[in-house]
């Protein structure tokens, strides 16, 4: 078993997580087809993927940007019980619990296989709303 938590970017608290049971190996991106979906201008459409070794994981760097285990960029590396991942320089950060450790109260050991961190941006309409629109009657569309 292996769960990944998003952490929050100002502080060390999860804020998203998601646990993975039988996959031998889990894709991290922006694109739909991967297992965590992270909507973040710096992170690739395949950034990273963890492969499952026996009892062991390894992650591999896919994205353009880099990826960095516990603050050193890696382009492969083993990845132990409570490792931190950061994806590109400044992007998300995550922890990774391995094995047991990841259970917390009656979690969920199979979420949904999409669970983005953040809502997906309509790309077919984009409208910019004033400060305090809700004092506003105005509100402006942009033709795309």
């Amino acid at each position: 078993m292996i769960t990944l938590n998003l952490l929050h970017p100002l502080q060390s608290i999860p804020i998203q997580s998601w646990t993975f049971d039988l996959e031998s190996a889990i894709r991290i991106g922006r694109a739909t087809d991967n297992d965590v979906i992270l909507y973040s201008a710096v992170v690739s459409r395949h950034h990273v993927e963890l492969r499952r070794h026996g009892c062991n994981w390894e992650i591999v760097n896919l994205g353009a940007n880099g990826t960095y285990v516990e603050g050193k960029r890696i382009n492969e590396a083993p990845i132990r019980d409570g490792a931190m991942i950061r994806l590109a320089r400044s992007g998300p950060q995550i922890q990774i619990l391995l094995g047991t450790s990841s259970v917390k109260d009656g979690q969920k050991t199979t979420p949904p296989k999409q669970s983005p961190a953040e809502p997906k941006p309509d790309k077919s309409r984009d409208t910019l709303i004033h400060p305090r629109s809700e004092d506003r009657d105005d509100v402006t569309q942009l033709d795309t």
